[in-house]
């Protein structure tokens, strides 16, 4: 799902649609721009289109990258901003007309513009270099192009930076594994058991994994150390199970957000709710961590930032009260997605437990099927402990999804495997930086690909 209700993929359509392209953007110039009523009206003043940055040239040159073979991503931004110094009009116009060869409609495209504009504003990202990448993250998202071969390359390669010390711990070992020319023989199965071990796995899902390689081994008809990498890229791809699509019969849709302090909850909650909102979904944030004001401040601070509506009480309130009243507020307010936070204070583990499960069964009593998700937030850096808090919260009040964060950078990356197989719960999405940006769903095959270095 993109920003826009609806968008005519010109790209790998064929010569007829393309050829609609230049005149439906055409249109542009005889259409006055709507104003969407949530907007704000400074945010993207709509003036006369400067001439030198919309030529008849750029224009056939935009519209030849649009009926390309497939989304030329980088190829469409660098146009965008051939020769633009700043988001002002220029860059609008541009964009207008982009929108507009698209058949997107145009008051939603004049809602991404005044979007985009108050980001630039807040975050005070005027020059080119500094907005590049977020013009570029929110026109992935818009248009749908998440997807694309040339945005699964992109984050492909992410990924596989991030994960470069846990791959660089891993293949050490392994690399000595698979280059000899043995048998998969005790010494062997012995050195592969260490190496995961080593990777953050944890002992009982290493034992797991070894007996499903075991298996696959003689399924493909592998005997030789030299081909064993072949074995495990294949168990690794099958390994992740994918989330399932949640069942929302009325809106709006409610994601219980859970994990202990310290884990990039709040960040994630708040890049969790900025993809939302770039694909077109109004999001309410519900501030349920009542036993700390700077959660809840920091969430006041965050929802403000990404265009998010907030829910909060005061510091001390009851966490089930403040569920129950966002509930309240998102069907009144028309939103379609609640957000909800909640304390993670595992210093007082049995307490902490019974309110998530009193939260839940408020959610469910107040809204029938909610929460819809229940989505544990765990940190890649903390490798054997993530395995302990997954354990810990999944019997307590059943997780549905894993967002790992602080996946880049850290040489314990092994701790997805074996949070997969010790509980065979879906990651949903993967931390690879701390930008807005670098929150990514998680590719269970991309993610064996990088590891192995393939």
């Amino acid at each position: 799902m993109g920003f826009f209700s609806k968008v005519k993929k010109l790209w790998g359509s064929g010569d007829t649609a393309a050829a609609q392209a230049p005149e439906a953007a055409e249109r542009q110039d005889s259409q006055p721009a709507a104003t969407p009523p949530d907007a704000e009206p400074q945010a993207s003043p709509r003036q006369e289109t400067p001439g030198p940055m919309l030529t008849d040239e750029w224009k056939a040159r935009l519209t030849a990258s649009l009926k390309g073979s497939r989304a030329r991503i980088a190829e469409w931004l660098g146009l965008l901003l051939d020769g633009i110094s700043s988001a002002d009009e220029a860059l609008y116009a541009r964009l207008r007309f982009l929108f507009t060869a698209l058949d997107a409609p145009q008051e939603e495209a004049e809602r991404f513009i005044a979007d985009f504009t108050t980001w630039t504003q807040a975050m005070n990202l005027a020059k080119v270099e500094d907005f590049r990448s977020e013009l570029r993250y929110r026109l992935i998202l818009a248009l749908d192009l998440e997807e694309e071969e040339e945005e699964r390359g992109n984050i492909f390669k992410k990924l596989t930076a991030g994960l470069a010390k846990t791959r660089e711990r891993m293949t050490s070992s392994l690399g000595a594994l698979f280059g000899g020319q043995g048998e998969l023989d005790d010494a062997f199965w012995e050195g592969l058991e260490e190496a995961f071990i080593m990777a953050d796995m944890g002992a009982e899902a290493t034992q797991k994994l070894l007996v499903n390689l075991r298996k696959r081994a003689r399924a493909m008809g592998v005997t030789q150390a030299a081909r064993f990498r072949e074995v495990l890229g294949a168990e690794l791809e099958a390994l992740f199970p994918l989330p399932k699509k949640p069942k929302v019969e009325t809106p709006p849709e409610v994601v219980m957000m859970i994990g202990v302090n310290g884990v990039g909850k709040t960040t994630t909650i708040a890049k969790l709710a900025y993809r939302a909102r770039l694909q077109g979904r109004k999001v309410l944030i519900a501030a349920g961590d009542t036993f700390r004001a700077a959660a809840i401040n920091q969430l006041e601070v965050w929802a403000e930032r990404v265009g998010a509506g907030i829910f909060s009480k005061s510091e001390g309130s009851d966490p089930a009260a403040v569920a129950f009243e966002a509930i309240d507020a998102a069907q009144k307010g028309g939103y379609d997605l609640v957000l909800l936070d909640t304390a993670g204070r595992l210093q007082t583990k049995t307490n902490l437990m019974e309110e998530l499960r009193k939260i839940k069964r408020v959610l469910e009593k107040k809204h029938p099927g909610a929460p819809h998700k229940c989505m544990l937030v765990i940190d890649a850096t903390t490798g054997q402990n993530a395995l302990s808090q997954t354990k810990l919260f999944h019997e307590a009040i059943g997780v549905d999804e894993i967002v790992l964060t602080k996946l880049d950078g850290t040489a314990k990356g092994g701790v997805i495997v074996g949070v997969t197989i010790s509980h065979k719960l879906p990651i949903s999405f993967v931390g690879l930086g701390e930008k807005m940006e670098d929150l990514r769903p998680f590719v269970g095959e991309d993610f064996a690909r990088a590891l192995l270095g393939e």
